[in-house]
């Protein structure tokens, strides 16, 4: 008996270790780039600098928090980088207006967007994968044949959504902020939030209790577009200029990187909301700390890769057992 439990052990201890990189090791990871870049960065610690990495960060948390209420119904969405392409350029066209008009013209195109992904989903029965990834290179080549080049611009209103802040924190960051409090609300503490969540943990038996899967599946691919679009606007809003050649390319990249590791596995049935957060800043830091360091961001992609096979092998423990 002895023996036997001794030889259980190891497997026990390695589940335990997996389980708790699950739970804490994008925590661990952002405050391990945090005393690296405090240690050998220099200027790190200026003001100028934390408000730079909010803000190159803030377009990420909000298209990483679309992608974990799909990823939470054990789905995908591929399209994001394209909407945010699309919502650049309905920015764009739609600007002469008005700028609000525009933004809520681009706010629409990535709902109907995120609808048809859905629509081919929840309705069809097409793959997540295939059906956002049809979207991706179809999206990203309408963007491109509506504003087939850079195209600059000047709006008051634009410029203040992009530029300027409150108490001196800009309103992108705060935009991105009010965003995580309320998904968080949303997975936490509502009917939807629990039904994403049944529905990520057993299709079927969802589907047998009653909820409206499709109806559901269709929400949450249209949030998934909206938030991308919002995302390309506040990208465009700070940019000035209208580039859907390449605003938003590996967007989707970095926003399944951000949910994976920060805990929401893609089989689906939970959501961690503040771990995405966490994962997206981990991304950011990541990035930025290769860039100062003066290493190609390329490294950082590698990293990134790697990231997400280990966060996809810890998960794939749990679902063994």
């Amino acid at each position: 008996m002895a023996e036997a439990v001794a030889g259980t052990r190891p497997g026990t201890d390695r589940a335990r270790v997996l389980a708790w990189l699950r739970e804490y090791g994008v925590y661990v990871s952002v405050l391990a780039l945090l005393v690296f870049n405090v240690a050998f960065t220099p200027n790190f610690l200026d003001a100028a600098n934390f408000r730079t990495q909010l803000v190159q960060v803030a377009p990420i948390v909000i298209v990483s928090l679309g992608m974990a209420l799909v990823i939470g119904t054990e789905g995908i969405d591929l399209s994001v980088g394209s909407v945010m392409a699309l919502a650049a350029s309905m920015v764009v066209l739609y600007l002469g207006y008005g700028a609000w008009p525009a933004i809520l013209v681009a706010l629409a195109a990535g709902a109907l967007v995120g609808a048809a992904g859905g629509g081919l989903v929840a309705y069809v029965g097409v793959q997540p994968i295939v059906a956002t990834l049809a979207l991706l290179v179809g999206i990203r080549g309408l963007a491109n044949v509506l504003v087939p080049q850079l195209r600059d611009f000047r709006s008051p209103t634009l410029i203040t959504l992009g530029s300027d802040s409150v108490a001196g924190v800009p309103y992108v960051v705060l935009i991105a902020a009010v965003l995580t409090v309320a998904m968080t609300f949303v997975v936490r503490r509502t009917t939807f939030g629990r039904q994403i969540v049944a529905i990520g943990g057993n299709r079927v038996a969802s589907e047998l209790s009653g909820l409206p899967v499709k109806r559901l599946l269709l929400s949450v691919y249209v949030i998934s577009g909206v938030l991308a679009a919002g995302a390309g606007v506040l990208a465009t809003a700070r940019l000035q200029a209208g580039d859907p050649t390449s605003l938003g390319l590996f967007m989707e990249l970095s926003a399944i990187t951000a949910v994976v590791i920060g805990g929401t596995p893609l089989s689906g049935g939970r959501i961690r909301v503040v771990g995405t957060v966490m994962g997206a800043m981990l991304i950011q830091l990541l990035q930025a700390t290769l860039i100062k360091h003066d290493l190609p961001r390329s490294w950082a992609q590698i990293v990134q890769a790697v990231i997400i096979l280990a966060a996809v092998y810890a998960a794939g423990n749990r679902g063994g057992r």
